[in-house]
């Protein structure tokens, strides 16, 4: 999947936003003012997304493009570098979980 197809996805998202807090090569991805992706623009493209713990280690193994979250909570987030052999539709589903899991946790005032 492609930077641009991803930032469309992620910004399709309801009340997703876009910024570069960070740096100029990190597009960080919010719901309500929480992160629920961060795309990495550099040399070797990657999106770190939040897991639920016990399936983040599952998809660690079973797929060699699923690191544990670079400069994040390990235990919460996974990297996944964007070398093509992550089918697109699954990394769709995984900015839906990461969306869903961050969404979800927000305070009802924000919801």
């Amino acid at each position: 999947m492609d930077i641009e197809k991803i930032r469309l996805y992620c910004l399709g998202k309801p009340d997703a936003t876009e910024s570069f807090p960070f740096d100029g090569t990190t597009l960080v991805f919010k719901v309500k003012g929480k992160m629920f992706a961060l795309l990495n623009l550099k040399d070797k493209p990657s999106i770190s997304l939040k897991c639920d713990p016990e399936k983040a280690i599952d998809l660690r193994e079973h797929y060699p493009s699923v690191l544990p979250g670079y400069h994040m909570n390990k235990r919460h987030w996974n990297t996944v570098l964007l070398d093509l052999t992550v089918d697109d539709a699954l990394i769709r589903s995984w900015i839906d979980d990461s969306y869903a899991l961050v969404a979800g946790k927000l305070p009802k005032k924000k919801k």
